[in-house]
């Protein structure tokens, strides 16, 4: 018997610290700056660490560690990375029973390079992370590990625009009374941004700003617009972050506005999004309030960014409850 189900991505992730980058501002460069390097150069990193990443690890492990029967269903390769995948699923007390393994296609791999400040600059290689197959999924199985009636839930990340998955995915939830949360990739943006309807299916639905405002048309500072769309899209609740700004949460008749906890140090902003969205899922199982659940995600999220890497700050059901530091935090709210 299980609680949750994530559904998405699965990476082995290298980070790069302490490169004496030149920076260079060019209106060439998406964010209007850029990393530079000398050609041909061979250039010394003074600390590299590795670790595992990817929405569908990353969320299992925010679940598995508050307590939730936790399962995964992704997909590695038969490789090195795919096996150390596993085995940090493992440790965590994941089930790993559901993950895919192809023999002919690598597990999916990212080099990070990290700033000072925190800030990262991401090469990666999708490999066959983003190759879920619909026919290799038990189906069956996830009837018996997920009984009808029993408030279990799918947590649904990047699928690689995978279409046809995921709307067997919402087909299967509804028909086995399964709740739907998620945070979609880029590709399931655009699935959204042609078929609106299809939002429909989600509990909850877990987008930030500038996805809000691509879906919906509307600019992102137009907050109470932008839930006027989506929650006549959405039937659940609608979760939009903002980065260092904190969040908004709509569940069609309230807004819930917070911003974020203080970090000791920002180390690295990799996973804070997967932490949120898994972080407030997981407190709305266990509470049922939106509250909780905001305070939950925003601790989870600014506990990440003071380590290297996705999961090492995951928080523990144990210190989310008994540590001080989690307890005082403002959240307003408006009809």
């Amino acid at each position: 018997m299980l609680d949750v189900i994530t559904i998405g991505t699965a990476t082995r992730d290298g980070f790069f610290e302490g490169i004496n980058f030149t920076n260079i501002k060019d209106e060439r460069f998406r964010v209007g700056e850029g990393i530079c390097l000398p050609l041909g150069s061979k250039i010394e990193a003074p600390k590299v660490t590795f670790t595992t990443g990817g929405v569908g690890t990353n969320a299992a492990t925010t679940f598995s560690r508050q307590g939730l029967k936790t399962a995964v269903i992704c997909r590695v390769g038969s490789d090195v990375s795919g096996e150390e995948i596993i085995r940090g699923l493992r440790r965590e007390k994941i089930d790993t029973g559901f993950i895919q393994k192809d023999s002919d296609t690598p597990t999916a791999y990212s080099v990070i390079f990290l700033t000072q400040s925190g800030e990262r600059t991401i090469i990666s290689y999708k490999g066959t992370g983003e190759e879920l197959s619909e026919k290799e999924i038990p189906w069956s199985k996830l009837k018996t590990c997920l009984p009808a009636g029993k408030a279990k839930w799918f947590y649904i990340g990047s699928l690689g625009g995978n279409e046809k998955l995921l709307q067997t995915l919402f087909s299967f939830a509804k028909k086995n009374k399964i709740k739907v949360a998620g945070n979609p990739g880029g590709r399931e943006l655009e699935i959204f941004k042609a078929k609106p309807e299809l939002l429909d299916n989600y509990d909850v639905f877990i987008i930030n700003q500038e996805e809000a405002s691509y879906l919906t048309g509307v600019p992102y500072q137009q907050e109470k617009e932008i839930f006027k769309k989506l929650d006549d899209w959405v039937k659940g609740i609608v979760v939009m972050t903002k980065g260092p700004q904190g969040v908004a949460v709509s569940d069609g008749k309230m807004i819930w506005q917070a911003g974020s906890f203080k970090e000791k140090k920002m180390v690295d902003r990799t996973g804070a999004g997967d932490a949120f969205g898994s972080g407030f899922v997981a407190g709305l199982i266990q509470a049922s309030r939106i509250e909780y659940a905001i305070r939950l995600g925003s601790a989870n999220a600014t506990s990440v960014v003071e380590y290297v890497g996705a999961k090492k700050g995951i928080v523990t059901k144990n210190d989310f409850e008994k540590s001080s530091r989690w307890k005082k935090f403002k959240i307003t709210n408006y009809e």
